[in-house]
């Protein structure tokens, strides 16, 4: 896996070969950072959930026609110290990892102790972050890796509680333009409180006292929102951002503290000490940019759980945000190992919805009880206003089955038109990808037989014109006899298919992925100039059948 990896062909979908539609792409210039788990065995202990595996780090380079693929693992603490015992010894959130029986007492003690209080594996699979000029594997603990995303190669371990008291962090930043990075973190019974903490990096590319290494000196807290339940805060995956306005679901799915700290002793995993609790509300923090301070209204929805949200922007008094929502925590059970090895065709996973929020900004005090508060004309999103003031958010569903989705970038923070996503129906593994038009609802898909694609990324074309001017990646895992997994390259506008290209390797499921251009990271240019590539060619048709 530790190998460079040619790229076999690419081809147009439909074999009518054009050599001058295919070099207009010749502007995709940079690499594709994907992450995922990959090792799911060690001896003979297995993990019990998909998403404990250990990492397994993929980039494609894409530079004048070629595309060259790299894979490595992650090598952390977590892995080392598994490989090292043979078993799985480091726990994960869905596996619990006990002493090997011939471990003395002093052993074993330490690994109870070390589970009461649990340091978190530094198993970073979930997804890429940048902060300044460095990249970092993440997953959701407190520990992050640097990687160095030509080589792939693990660095060094990043301990969040050294610069910021958060124990839990996102794997979902945001990004202004100016390169800050924003994210938020739960910090449990930190002097006897529970809080959610929002932080900002500066860049450190830019010049003056920001140059510091790493980023993360330069942290800076933003503000920080109290838990509604001192030993049960809120799980949360990502957040929206405008231009004014965090948007936090503190959403009433649940991580019991003290249920955490005794599951070690009573034989369960991490993940049975979180509990949903239909009966509650969900509460929608709308915390402005430049205060640090939530606005006076108070809003909420019904018991929801949000693991992505899509893009949220400012309208006419109103800021509207987006979200894909699901009615219960099946979706985490779908993926323990057990479950997708039977691919069964009718599951019990609730059936994720796209909806909308408006949230209307300022309160109009002659709005009586009861009236709805959005003015707004192309949404039927409301929100109502009850006693004390309190606003009851109702959204509107733009499309249903679908998770992962991915805009173009330019346009966060801000109204847009267009998403990209996956097609999940029967089970939690897509079987397509699709672009959605939010205005028309018209849906346009690409799936092919027994192909599996991952979240679709949006590349946007330099100087480009509309909001779906570029082209949309994918890995596509491949099951047709005689044929490998291969990257797929899409046209955004018409959905179409550009070109593939066919690896070598075996493709491995992923979670998400992180696009670099080559201007934004000169070292692509050394890492294309020094490393020796056997094979690569560039890009061509595949002969007709």
């Amino acid at each position: 896996m530790d190998s460079i990896n040619n790229i076999l062909e690419a081809w147009n979908k439909d074999h009518s070969w054009n050599k001058e539609h295919f070099f207009s792409y010749y502007w995709l210039q940079g690499t594709l950072l994907r992450n995922g788990p990959g090792i799911f065995s060690v001896g003979d202990t297995t993990y019990n959930h998909w998403f404990d595996g250990m990492a397994l780090m993929h980039s494609f380079t894409f530079k004048d026609g070629e595309v060259i693929y790299r894979s490595r693992y992650l090598r952390g603490d977590t892995y080392k110290d598994n490989m090292a015992a043979k078993r799985i010894v480091v726990s994960e959130m869905g596996t619990m990892a006990y002493p090997d029986p011939g471990k003395n007492v002093i052993s074993r003690v330490i690994t109870f102790l070390n589970h009461t209080v649990p340091d978190f594996t530094d198993n970073c699979g979930n997804n890429f972050i940048r902060y300044g000029k460095d990249y970092y594997a993440t997953s959701e603990t407190n520990y992050i890796r640097k990687v160095d995303p030509v080589t792939l190669e693990t660095q060094d371990k990043v301990d969040y509680m050294k610069y910021l008291a958060v124990n839990l962090v996102t794997s979902h930043p945001h990004y202004d333009k100016d390169g800050t990075a924003y994210n938020m973190g739960t910090s449990i019974a930190e002097k006897g409180k529970t809080k959610y903490t929002l932080f900002k990096v500066p860049d450190t590319t830019a010049g003056g006292k920001a140059n510091a290494s790493p980023a993360l000196k330069n942290l800076e807290v933003i503000c920080t929102v109290p838990c509604r339940s001192l030993l049960s805060p809120s799980y949360y995956h990502s957040f929206g951002m405008t231009d004014n306005y965090f948007i936090f679901i503190e959403q009433p799915f649940k991580l019991d503290i003290l249920k955490m700290a005794t599951a070690y002793m009573r034989g369960v995993n991490w993940a049975s000490c979180l509990k949903f609790f239909p009966e509650e509300n969900t509460l929608i923090h709308l915390i402005d940019r430049k205060t640090g301070k939530e606005v006076g209204i108070k809003y909420y929805t019904e018991a929801m759980i949000v693991y992505h949200h899509v893009n949220a922007f400012e309208e006419d008094g109103h800021v509207i945000f987006d979200v894909i929502a699901y009615e219960d925590p099946s979706l985490y059970n779908m993926f323990y190992l057990n479950v997708l090895k039977e691919q069964s065709k009718t599951s019990a996973m609730s059936v994720p919805k796209c909806k909308r929020f408006a949230l209307p900004v300022q309160t109009d005090k002659g709005i009586d009880v009861g009236d709805d508060m959005v003015k707004l004309q192309y949404t039927t999103a409301s929100a109502v206003k009850e006693k004390e003031g309190k606003l009851l958010c109702q959204p509107e569903v733009l499309c249903d089955s679908v998770e992962l989705p991915r805009i173009n970038y330019d346009f966060n923070g801000k109204k847009y038109r267009f998403v990209y996503m996956t097609c999940v129906a029967m089970t939690a593994v897509a079987t397509k990808i699709m672009k959605l038009d939010i205005e028309t609802k018209e849906r346009t898909e690409w799936s092919e037989e027994n192909c599996w694609p991952s979240e679709p990324v949006f590349i946007p074309r330099p100087n480009g014109e509309g909001e779906d001017d570029g082209v949309v990646l994918t890995t596509v895992i491949n099951s047709n006899p005689g044929e490998s997994g291969f990257i797929l390259v899409l046209d955004a506008k018409s959905f179409k298919e550009v070109a593939r290209a066919y690896m070598n390797a075996e493709l491995h499921m992923d979670m998400h992925g992180y696009f670099i251009p080559m201007e934004n990271y000169l070292q692509l240019q050394r890492f294309l100039q020094f490393v020796p590539v056997t094979g690569s060619r560039v890009l061509e048709r595949k002969a007709a059948k």
